[in-house]
C-alpha cells in the first residue's frame, strides 16, 4: 500500500490533480469572504453545516458567508496545524449501505484559528461587522450547565479565568461575550449565535448559558445581549464517526492526494433551523436545510429516538461483545429492544412532526444503524454518557412516569450504563470508561453490588428518579438481570414485552 505521507498534499494548488470523478469546489475560493465564525471544527461540523455552505457557494450563492473555524481545546491544535496546511480543504466521503460511496472536496471553511495561541486575533475577527453568525458544535457538555437544574456552573476554572481576563479568554463563553461587549461599545449589531449541538432547545439553552456568563461580568451587558442577540433553535442529524488512519489511507487511494482531515459520513442528512436571525443569514432555503418556525417537534423526535437509541445500543452492545455499531444493530434482540423503546416509551412523549412519518423514520433509523460501511464504533456512542443520558433519556422517563406509561426499556438502558460503568465486561476484560465524571461514576458503579441503587442516587444526573418506586423496581430488575444472566438474555426478556 502506498504511504500517503510521501505523496502530494491536498491544497488549493493541487486541486487540479484530484483523480477524475472527485467533486471539488464549483467556485473560486478567492471570491469567498468571511461571514461565519464556527467554534468546534470537528467531523460533524464538516459533514453538516460546512457542506451546506459549500453547496450554496456552488450555486453562486452566499459567497459572503465563508466560515472561519476556531478551536479552543488542546486537541484542536494538532488538527488545526494539519488543516491549515491543506488550506482548510478536506474530503467528505458519504458511504452507502450497498457499499458505494461518493467523495467530494469541501472548500467552505476558508480560515482556521487556534484560539489559545491568538485570542486577540479571534476577538478582532468576532468584532468585525462582516461576521454575522457565530455557530457552535461544542458537544452537549460544552454548555457548562447542570443537566437537572439547568443552572450555569460559575465555578469552573475557565469561567473564573475569563471573568478576570476578558481580553484573553480561554472558553467559548469568554470569546463570544467579550466580542459582543466590544460590538456594543462600537455601536455594531450583535451576531446571531447558532447552536448545532444535541440539546433540547439548544438555542434557548445557549441563550441562558451565555447570558449567565455575561451577568457574572456586567448585568447591563447581559441585558444588551438578551435584547440584541438571536439564538435560534436547531436540530441536526448525520451519523459521522471518528476518522481512522485507515480512512486516511483509503481516501488517498480514492482521490489521489493526501488529506489528513477527511470526514466519513452516512448519506442521510437533516438540519431543521428556526428562522430567527438578527443580522442576516445565508439563503438556506436554497439548500437541504428545513427552515421552520418551531424546531421543538423535530428535535424531540431526533433526541429521543435517534440519540437515546444510540445510548441503548452502546452499553448493551458493548456488554454483548460488539465493538462496531452495525454489528450490534444487526442483532435481532437488539433490534427488538430498540424498537420497543422507540415505540412504547419514546414515541408517546413526542409531538406531531410535520412532514414526518414516524413509523418510517424509526425503520430508517434501524437501517442507518445497520449500515456496515460507515463503521461507527460502540465506544464513540458510549463516551460522555453523563452529558447525554440526562438530556436525552431522563426526560422520556419523567414524562412516562407522569403519564403512568412504560419505563422498563428506559430503566434497562440506564441499568446497562451503570453495569458498563463498572469498568469490566462480561468476560472480565477492562472497559475504558470515557466520561468527564469517570472518577466519580466508576467507583460508585463498582460498589453497587452492595448498594444496588447507588448509581441512580447521583441526583445531578437523575434528579429524583431514585425516589420513584416504580422506576427503581424496573431499574433493579434489569441491573440484576445484567449481573446474573448477561446483556443478551436481558435484551431478549425485555423485548418480549412487544408481544403484549
Amino acid at each position: 500500500m502506498t504511504n500517503p505521507d510521501s505523496e502530494t498534499r491536498l491544497c488549493n494548488a493541487t486541486l487540479d490533480l484530484l483523480n477524475s470523478g472527485i467533486a471539488r469546489p464549483a467556485y473560486n475560493r478567492n471570491d469567498v469572504s468571511l461571514g461565519i465564525v464556527h467554534f468546534g471544527v470537528g467531523a460533524f461540523h464538516r459533514s453538516h453545516q460546512a457542506m451546506i455552505l459549500d453547496d450554496l457557494f456552488g450555486q453562486g450563492l452566499a459567497l459572503d458567508w465563508g466560515i472561519c473555524g476556531v478551536g479552543v481545546m488542546p486537541a484542536d491544535k494538532e488538527f488545526g496545524e494539519q488543516f491549515t496546511r491543506q488550506d482548510c480543504l478536506y474530503t467528505l466521503v458519504e458511504k452507502y449501505s450497498d457499499g458505494s460511496k461518493r467523495s467530494r472536496v469541501i472548500g467552505s471553511i476558508v480560515d482556521y484559528k487556534y484560539a489559545p495561541e491568538s485570542p486577540s486575533d479571534v476577538l478582532t475577527l468576532l468584532t468585525d461587522p462582516k461576521i454575522r453568525v457565530v455557530s457552535l458544535t461544542i458537544t452537549e457538555g460544552g454548555y457548562n450547565f447542570d443537566p437537572i437544574t439547568f443552572e450555569f456552573d460559575t465555578g469552573t476554572p475557565g469561567v473564573l479565568h475569563d471573568i478576570d481576563h476578558p481580553s484573553a479568554p480561554v472558553t467559548v463563553f469568554g470569546f463570544v461575550v467579550e466580542a459582543l461587549s466590544r460590538r456594543r461599545q462600537l455601536g455594531l449589531p450583535a451576531f446571531t449565535v447558532v447552536s448545532c449541538d444535541n440539546i433540547q432547545g439548544n438555542g434557548h439553552r445557549a441563550r441562558e448559558t451565555f447570558m449567565a456568563f455575561a451577568r457574572l461580568r456586567d448585568h447591563e451587558l447581559a441585558e444588551w445581549i438578551g435584547e440584541n442577540t438571536n439564538f435560534p433553535n436547531s436540530m441536526v442529524d448525520r451519523i459521522t464517526p471518528v476518522t481512522t488512519p485507515q480512512d486516511v489511507i483509503e481516501n488517498f487511494e480514492e482521490i489521489g492526494l493526501v488529506d489528513n482531515c477527511p470526514v466519513i459520513a452516512e448519506p442521510f442528512f437533516q438540519w431543521v433551523l428556526e428562522d430567527s436571525f438578527g443580522n442576516g443569514r445565508p439563503p438556506f432555503e436554497h439548500s437541504r436545510v428545513q427552515i421552520v418556525a418551531d424546531v421543538e417537534p423535530y428535535e424531540l423526535m431526533k433526541l429521543r429516538l435517534l440519540n437515546a437509541s444510540h445510548q441503548a445500543l452502546a452499553y448493551f452492545g458493548y456488554l454483548c461483545g460488539y465493538r462496531l455499531v452495525h454489528e450490534a444493530a444487526q442483532d435481532p434482540a437488539m433490534v427488538a429492544f430498540l424498537l420497543g423503546y422507540m415505540n412504547i416509551e419514546a414515541t408517546p412523549t413526542l409531538r406531531p412532526v410535520r412532514g414526518i412519518d414516524l413509523d418510517r423514520y424509526k425503520a430508517e433509523l434501524i437501517e442507518r444503524f445497520q449500515n456496515p460501511y460507515v463503521k461507527d464504533t460502540i465506544v464513540r456512542l458510549a463516551a460522555e454518557a453523563s452529558d447525554r443520558i440526562p438530556k436525552w433519556l431522563v426526560p422520556v422517563v419523567n414524562e412516562q412516569l407522569r403519564e403512568d406509561g412504560s419505563i422498563d426499556f428506559s430503566a434497562a438502558i440506564i441499568a446497562s450504563w451503570a453495569r458498563y460503568a463498572e469498568g469490566v465486561d462480561e468476560i472480565g476484560a477492562h472497559i475504558d470508561v470515557v466520561d468527564q465524571l469517570r472518577d466519580e461514576l466508576v467507583p460508585i458503579a463498582q460498589g453497587q453490588k452492595l448498594d444496588p441503587l447507588a448509581f441512580i442516587r447521583i441526583r445531578k444526573l437523575f434528579g429524583d428518579l431514585v425516589d420513584d418506586a416504580r422506576f427503581s423496581e424496573a431499574y433493579l430488575k434489569s441491573l440484576n438481570s445484567l449481573w446474573e444472566r448477561g446483556a443478551e438474555a436481558t435484551l431478549t426478556e425485555i423485548s418480549g414485552q412487544l408481544a403484549h
